[in-house]
């Protein structure tokens, strides 16, 4: 982790507080025993490296290689064992973020044949104070979204090696930990360099669901499976509300009717369904996200 941090000019980049140069202290104080400074780098980690509207920040992509570096350190969640699977639960995240589509190539020009400014923004953004970056956001240049847009475009090009440091934990020994596994997966192979890999993901991940032992992992898996095209409509029947919904939201039953009369349970009662869980958080993938946001980006897309 240390050699990873120290390959990355932090002090450089950004997240939501300023310049980045305190994360990798803060990550690796997950590392630890001291109490505090765990949850201090667990909540600089969900708060300050990814934007709350679901992009990323300068400082996210390099963040993920440090959260892959952390999944595999056996000091990892010693006293916590769902810390991994909030490793995994980032890395979730990350994939959903970088999910450019055909938009890749576009942010790729516009990045690069604006390159010295973009550098010469960043590098003023960083060195201001509080007042100066609100300022430097309402500049009227469009420089500061084309800068998110690159971060964006970092992230996407991190995918191929997230996703190859996620796989081995698919066979984890701890169900959650294969669910969680599963939904960074699903996000993280919709990268373009994943295509030829996808068949045998759609096919692992159909098994795992099949082999869940509890409703929350196998909605978790489930969503996997559609977001990597496959088929989730034998979920479609299930006996619970949860899965049944999270069956319907994958994007290859758009229009579809079945799945959209799934869809208008949870729809009519959003109470219901926050329930079906029972004490439970919703799946991984519902963690930061409404039913109803997922629910409009399925329709979208």
């Amino acid at each position: 982790m240390d050699d990873r941090a120290h390959d990355v000019d932090w002090s450089g980049l950004f997240h939501a507080s300023g310049t980045a140069g305190d994360t990798p202290r803060r990550l690796a104080a997950l590392l630890g025993d001291d109490a505090w400074a765990l949850v201090d780098g667990y909540s600089h980690l969900w708060s300050q490296t990814l934007r709350r509207e679901g992009g990323a920040w300068p400082a996210t992509a390099p963040t993920a290689r440090l959260v892959t570096e952390l999944l595999d350190n056996p000091l990892l969640g010693r006293d916590d064992p769902t810390l991994p699977d909030a490793m995994l639960a980032y890395l979730y995240e990350v994939g959903v973020a970088a999910d450019l589509g055909d938009r890749a190539a576009e942010i790729r020009t516009r990045v690069r044949d604006h390159a010295p400014k973009l550098r010469a923004w960043t590098a003023e953004y960083v060195s201001a104070d509080a007042d100066g970056r609100t300022r430097m956001w309402r500049d009227g240049t469009g420089l500061g979204e084309l800068v998110l847009d690159r971060a964006t475009l970092a992230c996407f090009d991190a995918v191929p090696e997230l996703l190859r440091r996620t796989l081995p934990h698919l066979a984890s020994q701890r169900p959650r930990r294969r669910a969680c596994a599963a939904a960074a997966v699903g996000s993280l192979a919709r990268h373009p360099a994943a295509h030829a890999q996808r068949p045998r993901l759609r096919e692992r991940l159909t098994s795992m669901a099949g082999a869940a032992d509890s409703p929350y992992d196998l909605a978790t898996i489930v969503i996997a499976v559609g977001h990597l095209g496959g088929d989730t409509r034998p979920w479609l029947t299930d006996a619970h509300a949860g899965v049944r919904a999270c069956a319907a939201l994958a994007p290859d039953l758009a229009g579809d009717d079945t799945a959209e009369q799934v869809l208008m349970e949870p729809h009519c009662s959003p109470r219901a369904f926050a329930g079906a869980f029972g004490d439970m958080a919703p799946p991984v993938q519902l963690q930061t996200e409404t039913f109803h946001d997922l629910l409009a980006r399925r329709r979208v897309s």
